[in-house]
């Protein structure tokens, strides 16, 4: 929550007089904003926050305050109702009415590196991080502002990535980026959207060729049949593969911030950590022989998988260690494959788009294989699919497991 009030600075000016000032009070932070007045101490009414009627046109000036204060807190609301949780430099540029020619580039990325910290958002954090370093790194200017990011720059930090060996991927990550920043500055107020670079500058274009392919359903049933009797250190990374496929494609993170009061009867209900969605799946038998294996281990953690072996680790700590098992998780996934003779680059995103390719090759709409990963970005997708309920992805989740009924795709 954010509050304001109208006060006397104590700290006198060349006049013999102290200015009048908006105080923005957030997260324990302040900000002190001059409104261009200023009145001697004895003409303050201090418990009222106004000018006393000594002062001269006393009225005029305090109803002029009473806009002001009321400006700020419109400006505070409007913050909410679009879900910005701003910072105090960002509320000073709406309230002042800057724009890109005062706040940096520089400034504002850095800040929203911050609320991703604050909000525990540490993946967001990171790669918000990671781009600022490589933009200023070619572009050394931090006193950049937003309007000065044209398709010409853009332009030239594709080459200048492109020089530094970057991949098609690489790059329109750091693209994207960059481009939400941007969307967030414009929703911010922060710069006007007719400098928008992003309709002529197209990300599209990083999309690349080489499209990471799924393991057909004969490979998948290979990565299930590796032996961990004679491959034991490959037997987490084994049930891990097994889980995710037969869990809807469940992503990695998910996966690693399970509990045990997720599963409920035979289903298991969870928020997705990207999209904030929840699902509720149905447990198949592969999926019930996993979690019995991990129950019978009686760990000290509320977590279903050894992944997370602490309680209380901070986000940034839970952070590190998802970037470390899932390097670790899918170097396996590539051992697995070559013990199995999967030729395949095996990666945990291949075995989530095997989910949808297996199903879409055993006759399941396309619409209800959305549902079942959580594709609720497309919103005519999403609209078509509320007509299916539990049941229905139920059925098409049970046809992974029908083999002698279903053709799949060899």
């Amino acid at each position: 929550m954010a509050s304001t009030n109208i006060l006397l600075r104590n700290k006198i000016n060349k006049s013999g007089e102290y200015p009048v000032i908006l105080r923005v009070v957030k997260d324990r932070k302040s900000k002190l904003i001059s409104l261009g007045m200023s009145c001697k101490k004895e003409d303050w009414d201090s418990k009222k926050n106004e000018f006393k009627r000594s002062y001269p046109n006393a009225s005029q000036r305090n109803r002029v305050l009473l806009k002001l204060n009321e400006k700020a807190l419109k400006i505070i609301d409007e913050f909410s109702l679009d879900e910005i949780d701003f910072t105090l430099n960002q509320f000073e540029a709406k309230f002042r009415g800057k724009k890109s020619s005062k706040v940096t580039v520089s400034e504002f990325w850095k800040e929203k590196v911050n609320d991703f910290v604050k909000a525990g958002r540490i993946g967001n954090s990171k790669s918000y991080n990671d781009t600022y370093n490589s933009f200023f790194k070619f572009q050394t200017n931090k006193n950049l502002v937003f309007r000065e990011i044209t398709p010409a720059i853009l332009d030239k930090y594709e080459t200048y990535l492109r020089s530094n060996n970057n991949t098609d991927g690489g790059i329109g990550i750091k693209m994207r980026t960059i481009r939400a920043l941007y969307n967030y500055a414009i929703k911010s107020d922060i710069v006007d959207e007719k400098y928008y670079p992003f309709k002529t500058f197209k990300i599209s274009k990083f999309k690349g060729e080489g499209i990471k392919k799924a393991l057909l359903r004969d490979e998948m049933k290979l990565m299930e049949a590796m032996d961990t009797k004679k491959y034991p250190h490959l037997n987490n990374t084994k049930n891990y593969l097994i889980f995710s496929y037969y869990m809807g494609g469940m992503n990695f993170i998910d996966m690693m911030k399970l509990k045990w009061e997720n599963i409920q009867g035979d289903r298991i209900f969870y928020k997705r950590s990207k999209t904030k969605g929840r699902f509720t799946v149905k447990m198949l038998e592969p999926v019930k022989h996993i979690i019995n294996y991990y129950k019978s281990q009686n760990r000290p953690t509320d977590y279903v998988f050894p992944i997370l072996l602490k309680k209380g680790l901070t986000p940034t700590q839970i952070e590190n260690r998802k970037h470390k098992t899932l390097r670790q998780f899918n170097k396996q996934l590539k051992e697995i494959a070559e013990i199995q003779g999967v030729e395949q680059n095996v990666t945990s995103y291949v075995i989530r788009h095997s989910f949808a390719t297996n199903l879409k090759f055993a006759g399941i709409s396309t619409d209800v294989i959305g549902k079942s990963m959580g594709h609720h970005d497309v919103s005519v997708t999403q609209a078509y699919l509320k007509e299916f309920n539990d049941d229905v992805i139920d059925d098409a989740m049970s046809k992974l497991l029908e083999e002698p009924l279903l053709k799949y795709a060899s």
